[in-house]
């Protein structure tokens, strides 16, 4: 009888956790409770709907409801963004030794994407965010997003803005080291 949706969130099952506000959650944390909703849809039949901030006594979906659903909706949408955004830039593979230093290189599988292709390592700079990360570009072919018979100069992403190249590293190695 008592909303558990923020602890199944957040994994904090106490007292203080045991509260239905999902307003200040994550967009992950919004994810997860999408996660158990469909796996309870799934495995099991309603039987009744919990009065308080997502059901009226009517049994009734609530303003609040609407709000948690957009917001899962919001962060759906963000998560396909970031899929997206990570085909196009998967993340590169990296090691780090005193000895030496950072090793920064690109496969057909680095970052948990399978493609065709490997890439070459640049720096990535995202609007609205500090610093970079690693990623892997590709550098033959059409932009990201072009088809194949448009026109282009056949550097695959490399053009990007939001890119930068390793100083110390030859612009199409497949492999940078930084000591």
């Amino acid at each position: 009888g008592r909303d558990a949706t923020r602890a199944f969130a957040t994994g904090d099952f106490t007292p203080s956790g045991l509260v239905d506000d999902v307003s200040a959650l994550s967009p992950q944390e919004l994810l997860s409770i999408q996660g158990w909703l469909s796996f309870y849809g799934e495995h099991y039949e309603p039987v009744g709907k919990l009065v308080g901030r997502f059901y009226d006594e009517n049994g009734a979906p609530t303003e609040a409801l609407r709000e948690a659903e957009a917001a899962i909706e919001e962060a759906l949408k963000f998560q396909a963004e970031s899929e997206q955004r990570k085909q196009q830039f998967p993340p590169c593979n990296s090691e780090w030794s005193s000895a030496k230093g950072t090793r920064f290189w690109c496969s057909t599988q680095s970052g948990g994407v399978s493609r065709g292709w490997a890439g070459v390592p640049r720096k990535l700079y995202r609007p609205g965010s500090q610093g970079s990360g690693c990623v892997c570009v590709r550098s033959t072919g059409p932009p990201w997003g072009h088809p194949p018979s448009s026109q282009h100069r056949d550097r695959g992403d490399l053009d990007n803005p939001h890119l930068e190249e390793y100083e110390g590293c030859p612009p199409l190695a497949e492999q940078c080291v930084l000591t």
